[in-house]
């Protein structure tokens, strides 16, 4: 019973907490992948340092919004697929309630100078928070002090910033490389357990 107690209560909170997040959330995916980390590995102490940064390049490599892919990921973690199912619907509300009340409102919106100067001023606060984000993802893979973290770091920014390979392209090459370093790593252990 006080199990069962506890996983309403995880799911509960994980609602609110993923509603609340994507209701106050503008700039795109990158911008609530903060905020998941700032709420769930800061605040609550539900997910560790390193499993959000996994989670975030699971999110990121599948298809689909990174901010519904992230919500889901987390919520999986946190309480399986009833977590998930949660963690989509309160994260979907917001912008669904949202954009059905500009889609009616579109006309006044469209040429108003108020919320035209609002918005500019939002794209200066979301490209901080992905400065932010950017700036933190990378320090743990620093702290991390593993060579080949570093070295498909600054191979991913080379690609991408200097010679302009697609993004898709770098994202499979650095799942690539991860998975044979995984491979490589269980074969190892394997190896040394004999």
């Amino acid at each position: 019973m006080n199990e069962t107690n506890n996983k309403r209560q995880v799911l509960r909170r994980l609602f609110f907490s993923t509603l609340y997040l994507s209701a106050f959330t503008f700039g795109g995916g990158y911008v609530i992948v903060t905020l998941l980390k700032k709420k769930f590995v800061d605040e609550y102490h539900w997910i560790e340092e390193d499993e959000m940064l996994d989670l975030v390049a699971i999110a990121q490599s599948a298809p689909g919004a990174i901010a519904v892919n992230g919500a889901i990921v987390v919520g999986y973690k946190l309480a399986g697929m009833p977590g998930a199912a949660v963690a989509i619907v309160a994260t979907i509300i917001p912008p669904f309630v949202i954009i059905s009340a500009i889609s009616v409102f579109y006309e006044a919106f469209r040429d108003n100078f108020l919320v035209s100067q609002m918005l500019t001023g939002m794209q200066a606060g979301v490209g901080a928070v992905i400065a932010s984000v950017v700036w933190q993802m990378g320090a743990d893979v620093a702290r991390s002090r593993s060579a080949a973290s570093m070295l498909i770091l600054a191979a991913a920014f080379a690609a991408t910033c200097l010679f302009g390979v697609n993004v898709v392209v770098v994202i499979l090459a650095a799942a690539g490389v991860g998975a044979v370093r995984t491979l490589l790593a269980l074969r190892h252990k394997k190896e040394g357990a004999e």
